[in-house]
């Protein structure tokens, strides 16, 4: 249940970062205005709270763990939201990622 309730925080967290960093891409770019701006803002403020509610109590591997969830979860939002189709390049890479969180976040440790 702990690994479900990890893999879970970490899709929340995508949505919130992700998400947040479009919005104020959208907002400055995209000259969507300040609004789009200032939601992405708090969306990334609440990315930052969900990631102090994974099980584990490292920062560092936390992290860097997200780091390869980051990877992949950008080129789907790329992919959902913005119509890009990711290359097989990206494919492997965005999978190197996630069995890299794998590694970091599940894999057997010592007592």
């Amino acid at each position: 249940m702990t690994v479900l309730k990890s893999i879970l925080l970490f899709g929340v967290a995508a949505l919130l970062e992700i998400g947040g960093a479009w919005m104020v891409w959208q907002g400055i770019r995209e000259h969507r205005g300040w609004l789009w701006v200032g939601a992405g803002a708090i969306a990334l403020g609440l990315y930052g709270f969900v990631a102090t509610l994974q099980p584990d109590a490292n920062f560092g591997r936390i992290l860097a763990a997200y780091g390869g969830v980051f990877v992949a979860g950008s080129l789907a939002w790329a992919m959902l939201v913005d119509g890009f189709r990711p290359d097989r390049w990206d494919i492997a890479g965005a999978v190197i990622a996630l069995v890299g969180v794998g590694l970091i976040m599940y894999g057997p440790r010592s007592a």
